[in-house]
């Protein structure tokens, strides 16, 4: 088994017993360290909260926990670009394949749509992890950034949990109507 299908694993048998606090750290590590998919977390948090018999109003903690672990998380990968600039992010970047070519594009799409690009592409795969890197070489304002971030972010959780906590809801449903 590869380090990261063990890594998944883990993650979610975390959330099995930690959901609250899973979905905290999969938001965190997600912005951080990518490839943590929420995408796959989110909904498979739903799902466990509606068969752990969670309420509705019990999934709005979680929530509130992802996008308060994404925002924390895309922020520190803001303020790192903010205060390394361009040159030496670009040393690092090259190992996830990002050119300075890619990351033109990126700032010349950041400047034409500015904030609304922090709180659109929070809700984007691939873009919600990258995002804050322009915002901090274009030194967005920081409590600008988190506002939009924290925003975008709380649109994407309710989106992803909520989508797994009714389909664990309809599995629920169709349990009870086969029996």
């Amino acid at each position: 088994m590869e380090p990261f299908d063990s890594f998944l694993i883990w993650i979610t048998d975390f959330l099995g017993d930690h959901l609250y606090e899973g979905i905290f750290l999969a938001a965190l590590l997600e912005t951080v360290v990518p490839p943590i998919p929420t995408l796959a977390i989110f909904p498979t948090a739903g799902f466990l909260a509606s068969q752990q018999g969670i309420t509705i109003l019990g999934i709005i903690p979680m929530i509130i926990l992802g996008g308060a672990g994404a925002t924390l998380g895309t922020s520190i990968i803001y303020i790192i670009a903010l205060k390394l600039g361009r040159i030496v992010l670009l040393r690092y970047l090259k190992y996830v394949k990002v050119s300075e070519k890619k990351l033109k594009r990126v700032e010349k799409w950041f400047e034409k749509y500015g904030d609304k690009a922090v709180l659109v592409g929070r809700m984007i795969p691939v873009m919600r992890e990258m995002i804050s890197v322009p915002a901090g070489l274009l030194k967005m304002k920081l409590l600008k950034f988190v506002l939009y971030t924290f925003t975008g972010s709380i649109i994407w959780s309710t989106i992803t949990i909520l989508s797994g906590y009714y389909f664990g809801e309809v599995i629920g449903l169709s349990n009870i109507f086969s029996s």
